[in-house]
């Protein structure tokens, strides 16, 4: 007996005991609802995807080509598609996430419009948008199960083997996967951290991110200006989020520790070092300084430190951040990737300006020499020009082995005119490659493209924008939307379908019956997508 029917009889017995008072209870339409409501609460769905983060990270530590990946989401219906997609074109979601971007939601879901990322958003929108991704998730199990029990009841009413499809209602793979949700910089001091991450858990997040920029002085990491924190400020709200963590029953919950410090030049702290060598110790040796030799080399409120038995003054700009030393940023990432991993963090995120497996390489392998196991989210990130990026890398890989570039213009590489030449195909093949060359040599274990939607959503805007209103009117819908969706076969053709019409019409008949009024009779425009493609 399959699962399925396990569940119903199960039912049954439970009806049978209420005296004839549930008779219009069916225990198969019970068990049905049951199985498309696989996850009751956001910590049901927490507590099982941390489970397959902690399975899928112990399979890169055997073998890197068991990386992971995902795509950043605004909103609950584009996760519902992408997971979708990813099932119908690849068959399973294994190894398969969605990622929350804070940048997303500060430029598309915050009340005060468009903004940027800059921690300005409301905090309240993080852990709401975590509760629509999986409320759609959901949603996507309930109707495509919805199918299958359509196939069922079909099977059994002309007399055949329901076996097959029994086994796919026992089997069935939901679309439920881990999150990797952003929390900026904890959005204020640890207390605040660690409210949000509750939010954060109890909507369903396994896996947080937290960065260690300061949280009111707040930059996208691909910008300038940004502003770290000593180690100990970071380490409180790691701790804050494990508490978080532990206290909602998530044992198993996932820290990523995000170091923007290979481009931030600048602190607004100078922690107090309690012995040689301490966390504070080092954080300070970073600091741009000069000797103090007299009184005479002080300005009025002027700070002065004693590192390595010198006094010293640290530079301080006139906003009152202190600078830290060029070129300090590749030792400052690997002190604050040991640091963390040694202090409840589970994966890094390492922020850089390009996309370069050698660069990251070797950060990643000094973090290794003290870390063997360390490992990284690494952010495929469209503040890149990937195109230009890699075909100047292949140019200086070329010019290094001694192979004549002189048909190409290093600064010009972007031009259509390069677009069929051997450097560009050898590019793209570069960028085709990159997740899986990073996950082998650098240690990348899980890749995201931070923000691709909204730029998904920017583009066919545009290219229907540019038919609809221009000479091809109507057509630019058809032909560009409709009917790929039609030959592509896109479940959400069918648009009623999608947002829930067909499931209400099954719970319709399962409350009331025969007088139930239902949506999905002959009229319904709807079928005229009921046709050979």
């Amino acid at each position: 007996m399959s699962q399925y029917q396990d569940n119903i009889a199960s039912v049954e017995k439970l009806v049978n005991q209420q005296h004839g008072t549930w008779k219009a209870i069916s225990p198969d339409y019970a068990a049905r609802m049951k199985i498309q409501n696989r996850f009751k609460t956001g910590l049901d769905i927490a507590k099982y995807t941390a489970a397959i983060m902690r399975k899928d990270m112990s399979d890169y530590d055997n073998d890197p080509t068991n990386y992971t990946q995902s795509l950043g989401c605004w909103h609950g219906f584009i996760g519902q598609q992408k997971m979708l997609a990813i099932k119908k074109h690849h068959g399973t979601t294994d190894k398969r996430y969605l990622y929350l971007s804070g940048w997303m939601v500060a430029a598309l879901r915050s009340e005060f419009g468009p903004l940027p990322d800059q921690s300005m958003h409301e905090k309240t929108s993080v852990p709401a948008l975590i509760e629509e991704l999986y409320t759609f998730l959901r949603q996507a199990d309930s109707r495509e199960l919805g199918d299958l029990f359509k196939q069922l009841d079909q099977a059994q009413q002309q007399g055949i083997d329901t076996s097959p499809i029994l086994g796919q209602i026992d089997n069935f793979q939901t679309h439920v996967v881990p999150i990797i949700a952003d929390i900026d910089a904890g959005f204020g001091n640890e207390e605040a951290t660690y409210l949000l991450a509750k939010k954060m858990i109890e909507a369903g997040a396994c896996c947080i991110q937290i960065e260690n920029q300061v949280s009111d002085a707040k930059q996208c990491g691909h910008q300038d200006g940004k502003v770290t924190v000593p180690h100990e400020d970071f380490l409180a709200k790691i701790n804050a989020v494990r508490y978080a963590f532990l206290e909602l029953g998530i044992d198993d919950g996932i820290i990523v520790a995000r170091t923007d410090s290979l481009g931030a030049g600048l602190t607004q702290k100078i922690p107090v070092s309690q012995s040689a060598n301490d966390l504070a110790a080092q954080y300070n040796q970073f600091l741009d300084t000069s000797v103090v030799d007299s009184v005479d080399d002080l300005l009025e409120g002027d700070s002065v430190l004693k590192l390595s038995g010198k006094l010293v003054k640290p530079v301080r700009l006139a906003n009152g951040l202190y600078k830290f030393k060029d070129g300090s940023g590749f030792d400052r990432v690997v002190l604050d990737c040991i640091t963390s991993l040694q202090n409840g963090a589970d994966l890094l995120w390492i922020e850089t300006e390009k996309p370069h497996v050698g660069q990251i390489g070797d950060m990643v392998r000094a973090i290794r020499q003290t870390i063997p196991n360390a490992k990284l989210v690494y952010n495929n990130s469209p503040s890149f020009n990937w195109t230009l990026s890699f075909r100047q890398q292949v140019f200086d890989q070329w010019h290094t082995e001694g192979k004549d570039v002189s048909n190409y213009q290093r600064e010009s590489l972007m031009s259509v005119q390069y677009d069929e030449s051997e450097l560009a195909q050898f590019a793209d093949d570069k960028i085709r490659t990159f997740q899986a060359d990073a996950a082998r040599d650098a240690g990348i274990f899980h890749h995201l493209i931070t923000l691709p939607t909204y730029h998904t959503a920017a583009l066919s805007t545009d290219n229907l924008a540019k038919g609809y209103f221009g000479t091809e009117g109507m057509l630019a819908y058809v032909k560009g939307v409709q009917r790929q969706e039609i030959r592509q076969g896109l479940a959400c053709v069918k648009h009623q379908a999608m947002a829930g019409s067909n499931l209400g019409d099954d719970h319709k008949e399962y409350f009331s019956g025969e007088q139930a009024l239902k949506a999905s009779g002959k009229d319904n425009t709807m079928n005229q997508f009921d046709v050979a493609v």
